[in-house]
């Protein structure tokens, strides 16, 4: 399960120029759910502050779910309780450029990813060409039950 310090890794990304225009949370959100659906995973993403008033737009962003931290605390408060909190640290990826945060994770074996590292990780695979199988049937041919139903179709039986 991977957790995310939202903030950090949107930061990273205005920072590295990513397009021309700001990318939005939600639409970050969504890339980060189509990468841990691509890599079979699941995460949560945690950003500071209270968000938009209107949260339903992230119910539909696959494998992640979107938190925020509110007024009286900050994500990377909300991450470390969360990394302190957990029965299987050893099955946790903490996604954060935040040094108290990779250090929280080392000490309870949870492995932490900078936000940069993660950030090339998910373009390079939303980035690779998606291959599809060929039918069997291509290189082997059809089998002749087969070709006896297609010439019966277009007549061509007799």
């Amino acid at each position: 399960m991977f957790i995310i310090d939202g903030h950090n890794l949107l930061w990273l990304i205005e920072e590295m120029g990513q397009g021309e225009e700001e990318i939005s949370e939600l639409q970050m959100c969504k890339m980060v759910g189509g990468y841990l659906k691509a890599i079979g995973e699941t995460g949560e993403i945690i950003f500071d502050g209270t968000g938009p008033d209107d949260k339903s737009v992230f119910d539909n962003v696959t494998n992640l779910d979107v938190f925020f931290a509110g007024v009286s605390r900050d994500a990377d408060t909300v991450i470390e309780g969360k990394i302190k909190a957990t029965t299987g640290p050893r099955e946790l990826v903490i996604v954060s450029s935040d040094r108290r945060l990779r250090r929280a994770a080392k000490v309870r074996g949870a492995t932490a990813i900078k936000s940069q590292d993660f950030w090339e990780s998910l373009q390079r695979e939303l980035h690779k060409k998606k291959t599809t199988r060929e039918p069997k049937g291509k290189r082997t041919g059809l089998t002749e039950g087969e070709t006896k139903q297609w010439l019966k179709f277009f007549g061509l039986d007799q």
